[in-house]
């Protein structure tokens, strides 16, 4: 989902290399509509993914599916601004983004940063702009 060296990149993919500039502990940015189309993923500079190319695009369907279902208990809790999973490799993150949150960020970031931290800090200011997260 990267673009080729002939076209121009997508505003999606475009978007997806300005979050993954504000911090080097961020190995991996995507954004997925939750249509389940994925439209744009970009990786840190000379990163070796861990998952494949077929497991990223299920992972990401399965953070859609999971994003969906936060969205039954928002009417009691709120709209959900972020999500973070910490795994023994990596910290991973769902924001909803766009309009009425119809789309999510993925991002990955190196497993010793404050992810919590870059996310509020850093990422929010730049895609508050973009949807309904507030901080």
């Amino acid at each position: 989902m990267t673009s080729s060296s002939d076209s121009p990149p997508t505003i999606f993919e475009e978007f997806c290399q300005l979050i993954l500039s504000v911090d080097e502990s961020i190995r991996f940015v995507g954004i997925a509509a939750l249509t389940g189309a994925i439209l744009a993923i970009k990786y840190r500079a000379n990163l070796i993914p861990l998952l494949t190319q077929e497991e990223t695009a299920s992972s990401i369907k399965h953070s859609i599916w999971r994003m969906e279902s936060r969205r039954d208990l928002e009417e009691k809790l709120g709209k959900t601004l972020y999500v973070i999973a910490t795994y023994e490799k990596i910290k991973r993150a769902t924001i909803p983004v766009g309009q009425d949150g119809n789309s999510i960020l993925i991002i990955s970031f190196d497993n010793g940063c404050d992810a919590e931290s870059i996310i509020r800090n850093k990422i929010l200011t730049i895609i508050k702009p973009y949807g309904v997260i507030s901080h």
